[in-house]
């Protein structure tokens, strides 16, 4: 196993014993779950005054995972730094010479600068094998319900537009006029519910993924967060980077997560798929919907 993928094992771990951890434990492996690239940087007194608790507090969440301590717990994430990922000069040079262009300059850099690490960190964070399995889950069920409110819920109806070029299972929730609980009424084992939102988390997001799992569902979980209420309960979890210097938060990690997970699923369906696509867009270039047809 790689550092990288010890230190998410770790993460993994928090994730695990959380009900087992005392509540300022919790506070301690919030502020990890949120932040680990702070971890092999930081002494145990940094990071507990960046966490707000108490060095000692650090060091009990570390053994009660089954560390021997902060030094050891942390280990992993010094490893991963050391060994880090390769570095972007060209892109980097790019950037700078955005930076200086103008007085936009700046904040165009920074917006692609954080679009590209924003994607780079999602999938370096996510493996080939948790999607497949996600997919499976989707391909195998009754019926698909994808979950966003807000900026959210334009990623859901995107999604669930493109899955519908070839498979009819899947629904966008809320519907108009509707409310999350009420689309999921009829729900049970046989379906997969996709939900989806990032900090401040949403309300009415949280109850239908827990009204959801009373009703026997599977929970894909989407959102910028370890420590998350929707990743905590969802059976597939995926986070995702959205961070942005503007106050708006960045869709692009979520909707390159969902295009990936999407492709698994075609991937792993059955021929039928690539049969039911093509007659999709049949009908479409008979019906005369695209302009080159007119010509």
């Amino acid at each position: 196993m790689n550092d990288t993928n010890v230190s998410t094992a770790v993460l993994d771990r928090l994730t695990e014993e959380w009900d087992a951890l005392t509540p300022e434990a919790q506070k301690a492996a919030r502020y990890v779950l949120e932040n680990p690239a702070d971890v092999g940087v930081s002494t145990v007194r940094e990071i507990a005054e960046a966490a707000n608790v108490k060095p000692n507090t650090f060091v009990r969440m570390a053994r009660q995972v089954g560390f021997d301590g902060y030094e050891d717990f942390r280990a992993p994430f010094r490893d991963a730094i050391r060994r880090g990922t390769a570095s972007f000069p060209d892109r980097a040079r790019w950037l700078q010479d955005i930076g200086r262009s103008g007085a936009l300059g700046g904040l165009y850099a920074d917006m692609v600068g954080s679009a590209i690490r924003n994607i780079e960190e999602t999938f370096a964070g996510i493996d080939a094998e948790a999607l497949r399995a996600a997919a499976e889950m989707i391909w195998t069920s009754r019926q698909v319900f994808t979950l966003g409110v807000g900026v959210m819920n334009a990623n859901a109806r995107n999604f669930t537009y493109l899955a519908s070029t070839g498979m009819k299972q899947f629904h966008a929730i809320p519907q108009p006029g509707s409310n999350a609980v009420d689309d999921l009424a009829w729900a049970d084992g046989q379906d997969v519910l996709i939900a989806m939102t990032c900090k401040p988390y949403r309300t009415e997001v949280i109850e239908a993924v827990k009204l959801a799992r009373d009703q026997g569902l599977t929970i894909i979980g989407i959102s910028d967060s370890r420590a998350s209420p929707v990743i905590m309960m969802a059976d597939h979890p995926f986070v995702v980077a959205a961070d942005t210097p503007q106050f708006f938060p960045s869709s692009v990690s979520t909707i390159a997560l969902l295009e990936t997970l999407l492709s698994f699923v075609i991937a792993s369906a059955s021929d039928e798929i690539v049969e039911r696509v093509e007659k999709f867009h049949l009908r479409r270039h008979r019906l005369g919907l695209y302009a080159e047809d007119r010509e």
